[in-house]
C-alpha cells in the first residue's frame, strides 16, 4: 500500500510539473464565462426605487442554467425598471450570448416595452445609479422580439444619456435600427458584439453583422425619473445633473455590462466574454495574438 501511494504521489507530481511547463498557445482564445449557470454570483442588482441588490419580487432568477427576467410575483409592473450588472468593467472585448423572449408582457408595462429588453454596454456602475433612476448612463444593445405583424429588428443601439457617431455623423436619436431579421415567437437568438473601447462597436445576430457605429459618448446625462400619475418628463434629470452635463461629449472608453428588465420576460444563457486587453509582448508567457489593447503591467515573464 505504501509503495502504491508513493508511485501515485510521483505520478501526480510529474503531471503537475508537466502542465506548468506546457507552452501556452498564444492564438487560443480564452473566453470568460460571466454566468456560472448556478446562481447570480458576480452580479449586482439595481431596480428603480429600490436599494442596491434588493431583488424586488425575485425579478432576476436562475433556472435551468439560464438567467431569467421573471415577473411571476408581480401583479403589475409598476415602473420597476431593473438591471443586473456584472462585477467587472471592460473596455476592449467581445461578448457572446443567447436570448429568448417568452410568454406575455407583465400588466402595467408600456406598449413600447412589449418583447423589449437589452444589454447595457459601457454602463455606469450599479453603485452609482440613483435610487429612482430608471436607466443607467450607457450604450444599449437593444433586443426586440417580433410581434407577428411586420418587421421588427433586433440588436439595435439605444442611447440612455449617451450618443454615438453613425455614418460619420453624431446621431442624437434615442435608437438606431439594425438591419437584422425579425424573430417572432419564443425562439432562441444568438448575439455577438465587438466592443473596441471608445472607438467603435459592432453587433452581430446569428453570425451576421447587423450594425456598426463609432465613438460612444456621454450626452449630458439624459436619464429621467418617473413620477406617479405623470408622463415621462425628459427634463427631469437625476440629481447629479450638473456633473453629467459637464461631461457631455466625453468618449466612453469602458464600463459595466448589465442585463435589462423592462416588463417583458426574457431568458439569457451562454453569456461569455473575450477580453481583448492584455500583454502584447510576444516574449511574455501570457501573450495573446488577438489582444488589441496593450496592458504592459499585466505581462508575466
Amino acid at each position: 500500500m505504501k509503495r502504491l501511494l508513493f508511485i501515485l504521489s510521483l505520478s501526480l507530481l510529474f503531471n503537475s510539473c508537466k502542465s506548468d511547463n506546457e507552452p501556452v498557445n498564444p492564438n487560443q482564445e480564452t473566453w470568460i464565462n460571466l454566468f456560472n449557470g448556478k446562481d447570480l454570483s458576480g452580479w449586482d442588482i439595481k431596480i428603480s426605487g429600490h436599494e442596491l441588490n434588493d431583488n424586488y419580487k425575485e425579478t432576476f432568477i436562475v433556472q435551468d442554467s439560464m438567467i431569467r427576467v421573471n415577473y411571476d410575483n408581480y401583479d403589475t409592473f409598476d415602473d420597476k425598471f431593473g438591471h443586473l450588472y456584472y462585477k467587472t468593467p471592460y473596455s476592449y472585448y467581445k461578448i457572446s450570448f443567447d436570448y429568448r423572449f417568452i410568454g406575455e408582457q407583465t400588466p402595467g408595462g408600456a406598449h413600447w416595452n412589449v418583447r423589449n429588453s437589452g444589454i447595457m454596454l459601457h454602463s455606469q456602475s450599479a453603485e452609482s445609479v440613483e435610487i429612482g433612476q430608471t436607466f443607467p448612463i450607457s450604450v444599449e444593445l437593444q433586443l426586440l422580439g417580433g410581434l407577428n405583424d411586420g418587421k421588427r429588428q433586433t440588436a439595435n443601439v439605444c442611447t440612455p444619456g449617451t450618443a454615438v457617431m453613425f455614418k460619420d455623423t453624431i446621431n442624437f436619436e434615442h435608437c438606431i435600427r439594425s438591419n437584422s431579421k425579425t424573430f417572432n415567437g419564443d425562439q432562441w437568438v444568438h448575439v455577438d458584439a465587438t466592443i473596441m473601447g471608445g472607438e467603435h462597436m459592432e453587433f452581430l445576430v446569428n453570425g451576421t453583422s447587423v450594425l456598426k457605429f463609432d465613438k460612444p459618448q456621454i450626452n449630458g446625462g439624459f436619464s429621467f425619473e418617473w413620477e406617479k400619475g405623470k408622463d415621462w418628463d425628459r427634463n427631469k434629470i437625476i440629481r447629479d445633473k450638473q456633473s453629467w452635463i459637464a461631461k457631455k461629449g466625453t468618449i466612453l472608453t469602458e464600463g459595466y455590462i448589465a442585463l435589462q428588465a423592462e416588463s417583458s420576460p426574457i431568458d439569457f444563457k451562454n453569456i461569455k466574454l473575450l477580453d481583448l486587453c492584455g500583454c502584447m509582448d510576444p516574449k511574455a508567457k501570457n501573450y495573446k495574438s488577438y489582444y488589441v489593447k496593450d496592458e504592459p503591467e499585466s505581462c508575466k515573464y
